[in-house]
């Protein structure tokens, strides 16, 4: 279940929603490809492996792409091989952590790269579960962005992309508030390196999502649970990677891309995707009371071709009632682009906030072990609106 067609369908859609923006500006997407170099972090993800293949598939000069995940990096490979082949320019693949001693040796002994794409993220609300996990966020959506974006400039960058997120607008958990934060070291970097970013909506089956889940569990033969309550946009894989590319090709420096809402972008419960799912397969869900029905009834009702889902209320910690893509405080320009609007940012930051954040953060760091609460009061003093959402319950301890 992961064509794009077959995606569109279970989401609520018809059409993908970048065709025409795409099409408008391919011929000078192309040609600032195919005569540049290219750096994609973080490439073997979900968004990463989608950017790749943009990249790819318009024959760029050189492409290089390092991921920490060793595996994903491999299957990455083996798909652009498979579907579309070869190109003249030079592509490889480096399994290292960009935030590390290699990644700074690679960058020392390239020639330097004319686009600097970083997909490199922690994405999931469940990792503020604990102040090690939490840490090990800020340190990859915060402090990873600022050594590869100096980086990129000492050697010669002509534009750093970073993805963002939806819940970096007025965000409710600390992962879209450490992305809130990762713009604020966005624009503070923009004075001196041409900078452009997106926010979009859920891609739908990324890697570790909870519609890939329904992937597994259908493949392990297991109960499917998903809230009933929660709507969001979805985003297939590959308007990802479109979204992405235009942002950083066709981006000021700046600038915020995300999807226009309109007729074209529905929002969706995980439930009812759940239901369409399933019965693509040739399954009806069949809802029960609780997770022990689930797993109880599961061999019974699979050979009745009956799949059992359990569907909840959700109540976990950092779940968004709604989903936005910019604040009113924000200057939107919504007519350059048919299907993307685009956040014009003024130049401007502040300089002693940003300083405080990362002196405080280490200070945390060198104790001896960490607890939330000072890195929730850290991330309040950076954004003081900022409405954590804290239930003291959280995914891991749901099916």
């Amino acid at each position: 279940m992961s064509t794009e067609n077959s995606i569109l369908a279970l989401i609520g859609r018809d059409r993908p929603l970048f065709d025409a923006d795409v099409s408008r500006y391919e011929q000078e997407l192309s040609g600032l490809v195919a005569g540049n170099r290219f750096l994609v972090i973080g490439g073997a993800g979900s968004i990463g492996h989608a950017v790749t293949r943009e990249i790819f598939k318009r024959n760029p000069r050189v492409l290089h792409v390092v991921d920490i995940s060793e595996n994903n990096m491999v299957e990455l490979v083996r798909d652009i091989r498979s579907t579309l082949g070869y190109i003249e320019g030079d592509f490889r693949t480096f399994a290292i952590d960009c935030g590390g001693r290699e990644f700074v040796a690679l960058m020392n002994g390239s020639a330097g790269y004319d686009y600097v794409f970083n997909l490199s993220a922690l994405k999931h609300v469940r990792s503020e579960k604990d102040p090690f996990t939490l840490m090990r966020l800020i340190e990859v959506n915060v402090l990873n962005t600022i050594k590869t974006i100096d980086l990129a400039r000492e050697h010669g960058a002509r534009k750093y992309f970073c993805v963002s997120t939806d819940k970096a607008a007025n965000p409710v958990n600390m992962m879209g508030a450490s992305k809130r934060i990762m713009e604020m070291f966005l624009m503070r970097a923009s004075d001196a390196q041409s900078i452009s970013t997106a926010r979009f909506a859920n891609v739908a089956f990324s890697d570790g999502s909870l519609l890939h889940g329904f992937n597994q569990r259908f493949a392990k033969r297991q109960p499917i649970s998903a809230p009933n309550d929660v709507r969001r946009y979805f985003v297939t894989p590959q308007e990802s990677g479109e979204l992405c590319l235009m942002s950083c090709l066709l981006g000021e420096n700046r600038d915020i891309f995300f999807p226009k809402l309109s007729e074209s972008l529905h929002l969706t419960t995980f439930s009812d995707i759940a239901v369409r799912y399933l019965r693509a397969l040739g399954y009806e869900a069949h809802e029960c009371a609780s997770e022990d029905e689930a797993r109880e009834r599961t061999p019974e009702l699979i050979a009745q071709r009956k799949w059992p889902c359990y569907f909840f209320s959700s109540d976990t910690t950092g779940e968004k009632d709604f989903e936005e893509f910019f604040t009113d405080k924000e200057t939107l320009d919504m007519s350059r682009l048919a299907s993307v609007g685009v956040i014009k940012n003024p130049a401007g930051f502040d300089q002693a906030r940003l300083e405080y954040f990362v002196k405080t953060l280490h200070a945390i760091q060198t104790q001896p072990t960490w607890n939330k609460a000072e890195m929730v009061d850290l991330f309040n003093t950076m954004i003081p609106d900022f409405a954590h959402k804290e239930t003291g319950k959280y995914l891991d301890a749901r099916m």
